[in-house]
């Protein structure tokens, strides 16, 4: 079995998995909409290392360019670029990397076109397993 992509107006409406005769037949619709897609192809790789299709797997409200012959997912923000290579959309400036021992979650602001520390992510009464809780949180009582 396959999967196709039903495009119109070169967004994805549909996503089916059907073998080619069927697709063939227009017991789904004029066959001329219909993609195939491969459900192992992202950014442009196949990810059992067989021929990538499309760079992309198709998912609804995704766009098919003809030109590219890609699956591009939805814009996430106006100041974000195509990568060519993979058809994925970028940051324009890339996430602060990570440093130290803990982890900083980032969230893309348009407004600033920057990433931002993700405050509603932040989490402080999570407990790492196999810790006590004095060593997580020192004001804890036992």
């Amino acid at each position: 079995m396959s999967h196709f992509a039903k495009v119109e107006d070169g967004i994805v409406t549909e996503v089916i998995v059907a073998e080619q005769d069927v697709i063939d037949s227009g017991i789904v619709g004029d066959p001329s909409l219909w993609i195939q897609t491969s459900y192992n192809t992202l950014g442009g790789e196949h990810r059992l290392g067989g021929t990538p299709l499309r760079k992309n797997y198709a998912g609804k409200g995704y766009t098919y360019d003809v030109q590219r012959d890609a699956f591009i997912p939805p814009k996430p923000y106006p100041s974000w670029v195509l990568d060519e290579a993979t058809c994925y959309w970028n940051a324009p400036i890339a996430m602060p990397a990570q440093t130290g021992d803990t982890w900083t979650p980032y969230k893309w602001d348009e407004a600033t076109v920057n990433w931002v520390v993700d405050e509603t992510a932040l989490r402080t009464d999570v407990v790492v397993l196999g810790s006590s809780p004095e060593a997580t949180n020192p004001t804890s009582q036992t």
